[in-house]
């Protein structure tokens, strides 16, 4: 890479990765982006909140367990195959250009084989839930699978990754209940619409890049718009999370902690400098911390009013 490339690269050195792991296992672990958990917090949030909402209570403590390293694996797995789709892309873009298969770390068919591995352990936790639930998981492939092609067709594959990396929501449910029912279908809507916006400020990071390139994103359809519209996204976001829960659990602490999360994005789009890749690195990281304060938001909905 050239220093221009080196300074923007998303490869952070001196993590635990380069402290602990052998040199051969690091291409691997960066795949994965175990260095960067972000990615997995956002997968699994949903899942824990289908699975607070539901009714699982913190009894069903292997659920949660069994999501977290689910998360862990399927995001690891999604990695692993959107950088082997647009490991040509990603060498033509400075963030993206020090990652092991367009750096040439890994190869593809190595990269291939180490896919199958991480998708294996991901069908073994599966295995783990009722066969209802299996089918569920099993369906979210098709969403998986087509990700990383959206953005050569549509100006917005952030609204795809929404689809995908929601489909918790649905799982989790189906897995605490054997069925789906609205207070799901609201929670994993509200997921698709928090996505859109927190996935268009990080979009905004690789905006010139993606122009020059022809590749779409929310970002470049949205521009100079974007801030309105991501605070849009989450207005919708939370009204839909609040709606996912029975009126009748709508007690002081789970209203309170609704507040704070609507201030939380309230912030990230009123702070937003859509021209300042940290400042978007910062606000798109700081999601995290919006998931966690809807988690706390359906375990407060779980005490009588």
């Amino acid at each position: 890479m050239s220093q221009a490339q080196t300074a923007k690269s998303d490869i952070v050195a001196g993590t635990w990765i380069e402290q602990i792991l052998p040199e051969p296992a690091r291409p691997y672990a960066r795949l994965m982006r175990l260095d960067r958990p972000i990615g997995t917090w956002l997968l699994l949030w949903p899942g824990w909140w289908a699975l607070a909402l539901s009714g699982t209570g913190f009894a069903g403590w292997h659920f949660y367990a069994l999501f977290a390293v689910g998360a862990v694996v399927m995001r690891g797995a999604g990695c692993t195959y959107n950088d082997l789709v647009d490991r040509d892309i990603d060498a033509q873009v400075a963030r993206t250009a020090g990652r092991p298969l367009p750096s040439g770390q890994v190869s593809p068919k190595q990269a291939l084989a180490f896919l199958i591995a991480q998708l294996f352990i991901a069908l073994v936790i599966l295995l783990q839930f009722n066969w209802f639930a299996v089918g569920v998981g099993a369906a979210s492939l098709l969403l998986v699978f087509t990700y990383p092609f959206m953005k050569r067709i549509t100006y917005w594959p952030q609204a795809w990754l929404g689809l995908t990396f929601n489909w918790g929501a649905l799982l989790g449910w189906a897995a605490a209940t054997g069925e789906l029912t609205w207070s799901a279908a609201l929670l994993y809507a509200g997921g698709v619409f928090w996505t859109l916006g927190y996935d268009t400020i990080y979009a905004h990071q690789d905006r010139e890049d993606d122009a020059l390139i022809g590749v779409k994103s929310s970002a470049l359809a949205l521009g100079g718009r974007s801030k309105p519209f991501i605070a849009g996204f989450y207005l919708l976001a939370i009204a839909l999370f609040m709606i996912a829960v029975p009126v009748e659990k709508w007690n002081a602490m789970f209203l309170a902690v609704i507040t704070l999360t609507a201030a939380h994005g309230a912030w990230q789009a009123l702070t937003l400098n859509i021209d300042d890749a940290k400042n978007c690195l910062t606000r798109f990281r700081a999601n995290r911390d919006f998931g966690a304060l809807i988690m706390l938001a359906m375990i407060a909905a779980q005490f009588a009013p």
